[in-house]
């Protein structure tokens, strides 16, 4: 017969008066590094992340490919470099994007006036999705500045321009375009 307990080992005994910390009481061991912007700021991109992905997860479209089609809704014909540089994306993940979207069959590649220029359409299917994809994107962007008033979400959204605009020719330069 086994014994409840291994007998040789020590009972844990409550003393009267002190209560066991549940687990989750336990100090963010992160929480000194939530005082850097740069932190804040990827962090505020995983969550918007994960809010797009929930709010449009039946049209299998990732973020950046979302924004690829929002550019080619806006500027239909666009070069695929160009395409690039909209997107803030070098131009080997900027191919991988339009391949995957091009599998999905939301967008065409033709050959350009250059032959080495690829011009990218969406299909009709392409079009479908982004127009059915409209009120999930826009509730996951409610959401992400939901918790601030009303009044300050354009002051968030104008200061990370700000900031964007200020460093624009900080880190890698923008993909350059033939």
């Amino acid at each position: 017969m086994v014994a409840p307990h291994d007998a040789k080992a020590p009972m844990a005994r409550k003393r009267p008066g002190h209560a066991v910390k549940p687990e989750a009481s336990v100090r963010d061991p992160g929480a000194a590094l939530m005082q850097r912007p740069g932190v804040l700021i990827r962090r505020l991109h995983q969550v918007h992340s994960a809010m797009f992905q929930e709010e449009t997860a039946g049209f299998g479209v990732t973020p950046v490919q979302y924004s690829l089609l929002t550019l080619l809704m806006e500027t239909p014909g666009i070069e695929q470099g160009v395409a690039a540089a909209g997107l803030r994306l070098d131009r080997f993940t900027t191919a991988d994007v339009v391949r995957r979207v091009e599998a999905a069959g939301l967008l065409r590649r033709k050959t350009g006036l250059d032959r080495r220029a690829r011009t990218l359409f969406l299909t009709r299917k392409g079009i479908k999705v982004f127009e059915a994809m409209q009120e999930s994107v826009h509730r996951a962007h409610e959401r992400l500045v939901e918790p601030l008033p009303e009044r300050r979400r354009g002051a968030l959204l104008r200061m990370l321009q700000e900031l964007v605009d200020r460093h624009a020719t900080v880190g890698a330069p923008p993909p350059r375009i033939r």
